[in-house]
């Protein structure tokens, strides 16, 4: 069986222009801006991004996994247990789509197709 490599950390933001000097001036990390909701961040060892919200922060972070076959892997999230909450969308880049698995736990399965 092919395993899914954890391929992107995504991270909630309340104020994105702060968590960008935050992680700059703490950590180095380097960061590209996709609309005024979205900043990517890179120069880490791994690749994420923030995600601005007005909601509180209970878990911040979302793990997105890749995949190549987006269609085929949501259906068997579906048939093991998992639920999705946001069907398959487009972004710049690829198209993704986010799941709980039976505990709850939210994740994204992404892909450039």
């Amino acid at each position: 069986m092919k395993t899914t490599p954890i391929d992107y950390i995504e991270f909630k933001s309340t104020d994105l222009e702060k968590t960008k000097e935050f992680y700059t001036q703490t950590f180095g990390w380097a960061f590209t801006d996709y609309g005024p909701t979205y900043t990517s961040f890179s120069e880490t060892g791994v690749a994420g991004g923030f995600e601005l919200t007005q909601e509180p922060i209970v878990n911040g972070a979302l793990i997105v996994l890749y995949y190549e076959n987006l269609v085929e892997i949501r259906d068997k999230v579906k048939s093991t247990g998992g639920t999705i909450t946001k069907e398959i969308f487009e972004f710049p880049g690829g198209k993704r789509f986010h799941f709980t698995d039976p505990s709850g736990n939210e994740l994204a399965v992404w892909s450039e197709k």
